[in-house]
């Protein structure tokens, strides 16, 4: 028996004959989508491995970048793969709570007698665009929050359970333009990942001019379903993860917090506030969904190595001095991950 099939006998132990075959079909449903995406979207493979990372690790997704970067474009035909209901909710900054959740509305019931019937709002969905979430001010945004976490919309006292699966996929614009209410750090909490999608390359550029400027937009496959996708999102949280694997997930977090003595003394004067436990859940949530995703049936280093940026970019705050050395998050993200990595 040689390495590899010593290590797959090795990895497949703690998984059942269901969840290796369940895995292995999860790879091919991936492969399918993407694609079908890419008969539309030009590149953004990353983009597209990031959202269904978040998709199948029942997490929610930010995507943020300039204008014009195909992010809605994105986000409706990964809707378009799946029999699930979709809505758009487009924020401006008039879009009213109400407007998300649904709310009372007086109806005549036919017999002489009038009473309140709740309307849904668009949130009532599967797969929910939240577009240009930072065009809408603070009230209208915490409307997304009870739903995002708990699942569930309360209106004037009653709540209504959102059916799963239940995915929100929020797009905005860098907070330096104009007309942009930045997301509370509550909120961002609430996003698994946090997705930066950048210019496309030049020859990228080419194809997309190539492509987007002809006939109409070919119509995509449905690949999964409510149920599929219910399924594969139980079958990711069975993914085993050795001890070393959660070890690093603590330590990576507890680096980031500038008043925990696991920081470093570089990091100190840079943050000013580091990540929680929920990012601790998430790099594992998310490194589970990146090895089944890839085929693998245990998680490695490597899984956590490439969800780290997008699970703690949006989560460590940077201050004054580090803006002022033209250090991002980002890059300071970077840099712990490049540190642990070379400890462990």
């Amino acid at each position: 028996m040689n390495n590899l099939e010593t290590a797959k006998k090795l990895e497949t132990t703690k998984l059942g004959g269901d969840d290796v075959a369940g895995i292995d079909e999860l790879g091919q449903v991936y492969k399918r989508l993407k694609n079908e995406l890419g008969k539309i979207i030009v590149g953004q493979n990353e983009v597209i491995e990031r959202l269904a990372i978040c998709l199948f690790a029942r997490g929610h997704a930010l995507l943020m970048g300039v204008p014009g970067l195909a992010k809605t474009l994105l986000i409706s035909r990964l809707a378009e793969t799946m029999s699930l209901k979709f809505s758009r909710i487009q924020f401006t900054p008039d879009l009213m709570p109400m407007d998300i959740t649904g709310t009372d509305i007086l109806q005549d019931s036919g017999s002489g007698r009038r009473d309140f019937e709740f309307v849904k709002g668009p949130v009532f969905a599967n797969i929910v665009l939240a577009d240009e979430i930072n065009r809408a001010p603070a009230k209208t945004q915490a409307a997304m929050l009870e739903a995002m976490q708990e699942h569930r919309v309360t209106v004037v006292g009653k709540t209504f359970h959102l059916d799963p699966p239940f995915f929100v996929l929020a797009t905005q614009n860098p907070v330096e333009q104009e007309g942009t209410y930045p997301l509370p750090e509550a909120q961002l909490d609430r996003f698994m990942f946090l997705i930066e999608v950048d210019y496309p390359s030049r020859e990228e550029e080419i194809q997309i001019a190539r492509s987007t400027t002809g006939g109409t937009l070919p119509q995509l496959e449905h690949i999964l379903t409510g149920e599929d996708v219910s399924r594969f999102q139980g079958l990711v949280r069975r993914v085993p993860v050795p001890d070393h694997i959660y070890e690093f997930a603590v330590d990576l977090t507890r680096r980031s917090r500038p008043n925990s003595e696991d920081a470093p003394e570089w990091l100190k004067p840079l943050v000013g506030w580091g990540a929680g436990p929920r990012a601790v859940q998430y790099l594992i949530l998310g490194a589970k969904a990146r090895a089944a995703l890839h085929g693998s049936y245990m998680v490695r280093l490597e899984d956590i190595l490439e969800v780290a940026e997008p699970v703690l970019t949006h989560r460590v705050l940077t201050t004054f001095a580090a803006e002022s050395e033209g250090m991002r998050s980002r890059d300071i993200v970077r840099k712990l991950v490049e540190q642990l990595s070379k400890e462990s």
